[in-house]
């Protein structure tokens, strides 16, 4: 899967006006497993309350119906659990938590994303990008 990423990559960076009119079949059980296994176990669950592990009791199964769901245009992810976090100024902080399976096909769409999009920034521009150093005085942030 990497290789054709690094393909659609080295297409984005070397032709000026680039058109992908085809990346669904990009995100296929490969990708969705991989996904899978680079998410971390221990982060909040959404509402369906299902956790890494327990997604993981029947991967294979879990992963060919989401492949299934997504080729037929079927997949319709769950509402994200709505939790409030009080904020330092006294106020709250709404956070949107996503179903474990929303987050695998989440990153998968970003691992497509970022393949098109990354090599056409400039060193320069910052935000939410990955492997990214930036300076702020004599401090160094690795955005990763």
């Amino acid at each position: 899967m990497e290789t054709k990423l690094e393909r659609i990559a080295e297409i984005s960076a070397t032709t000026p006006k680039p058109e992908f009119t085809s990346l669904y079949h990009l995100i296929n059980a490969e990708m969705l497993m991989q996904c899978h296994k680079e998410l971390d176990g221990k982060k909040a669950v959404g509402i369906d309350r299902v956790t890494k592990a327990e997604y993981e009791e029947h991967l294979e199964e879990n992963i060919t119906n989401l492949v299934e769901r997504l080729k037929n245009k079927a997949y319709k992810p769950l509402p994200s659990l709505r939790v409030y976090i009080p904020k330092s100024n006294g106020k709250m902080r709404l956070l949107g938590i996503a179903s474990y399976e929303h987050k695998i096909v989440q990153l998968a769409v970003k691992k497509v994303l970022e393949a098109i999009y990354e090599p056409r920034f400039l060193n320069c521009m910052y935000g939410f990008r990955p492997n990214t150093k930036i300076v702020f005085g004599s401090i160094f942030i690795l955005i990763e």
